[in-house]
Parts: structure tokens; C-alpha cells; sequence
């Protein structure tokens, strides 16, 4: 299965995001540039993940965008069907009708069993995902990593982020 890399830019977001606290926001710009991105190739996966409610955007000169819930509220899952949709990854196109020997309707009673193996694999896989908390990842990132990349993620996100008003609703 090949996932667009949209899900690892918007992954990646979330979980700079994840390091932003007292509802700050970090602008779109700041987050493309971070990671080597098209800031309107960007724009599209952080306007998925905020009509999915896991981001929040704050409109503004001062605006940007921050989690919108707290982040061992939100899974891989969530993300990955936030940026490619809900339908599962295998579709069942039933091309065994589509030979040269043209048999009747009810010769395929039973569903295409590669369409049930397939779509057995997908649930499993979708189960794990949503095990996977965003929260988990970045404290495996703030332990595991190499200290200059740690350094370095967490300078980049305080000097980009942007302190707001209100406070964010994931507190």
C-alpha cells in the first residue's frame, strides 16, 4: 500500500504542532518550510486536517494553526483518513466478470475472496494505525532521537510560534 506523502507532511505537522503550547499557533509558511515543502502544497493537507477537527486554524496576521485536541486524542488513523479520505485502499473492480467467457450474474454469488482477503488486511492495518497516538510519537522523538535533531525541531518551533489570546481548547 502506497500512502501519498501528504499523510508523512501532515504527520509531521501535527507533530510540530504537538511541541506548541498555551494555544499558540505556528503559521502554514513556517511549517512548509520546515520541512523542505510547497507552502500551497502544504495548505491542502493542513486544511484537511483542520475540516477533520484535528487542527485549529486562527485567522489573522497573527494567526496559524495549532491542535485542536490533545495530542493522545488523535491517532495516525485519524490523520492518514483526514488527508486520503475514508474509502479503503483496495477497490474491488470485478474484473474476473470481465473475460472472454461471459457467465450470468448469479455464477458470482460469493464476494471475490481476494476482495475479502484485501479487505481484511485493511482493517487490521487501519486498527494499528488508530493504536498509534500522536502524543507517542513525539515522545519517542523527544527520547529516542538524536539530541541535535531534538535541539533543532524544538528551536525551530519556538521561534516560529505565535503566542495567541485565547487559549487553545486542547488544555
Amino acid at each position: 500500500m502506497k500512502l501519498s506523502e501528504g499523510v508523512e507532511a501532515a504527520i509531521h505537522c501535527a507533530a510540530t504542532l504537538a511541541g506548541v503550547e498555551g494555544g499558540a499557533t505556528m503559521p502554514g509558511a513556517a511549517l512548509a518550510e520546515q520541512f523542505g515543502l510547497s507552502g500551497s502544497y502544504l495548505l491542502k493537507h493542513l486544511q484537511a486536517l483542520t475540516a477533520a477537527g484535528i487542527l485549529e486554524s486562527v485567522p489573522g496576521p497573527a494567526g496559524g494553526y495549532r491542535l485542536a485536541r490533545a495530542p493522545d486524542r488523535i491517532s495516525l488513523l485519524d490523520i492518514v483518513l483526514a488527508v486520503e479520505g475514508p474509502q479503503p485502499a483496495f477497490r474491488c473492480g470485478e474484473i474476473r466478470r470481465n473475460g472472454p467467457v461471459k457467465l450470468p450474474t448469479d455464477a458470482y454469488v460469493k464476494p471475490c475472496g481476494i476482495k475479502v482477503a484485501m479487505l481484511r488486511a485493511e482493517r487490521a492495518y487501519r486498527a494499528a494505525l488508530a493504536e498509534e497516538k500522536l502524543s507517542d510519537i513525539v515522545a519517542d522523538f523527544m527520547s529516542d532521537a538524536d539530541p541535535r535533531s531534538v535541539a533543532a525541531a524544538c528551536a525551530f518551533a519556538e521561534r516560529h510560534q505565535r503566542p495567541q489570546k485565547s487559549s487553545s481548547p486542547k488544555q
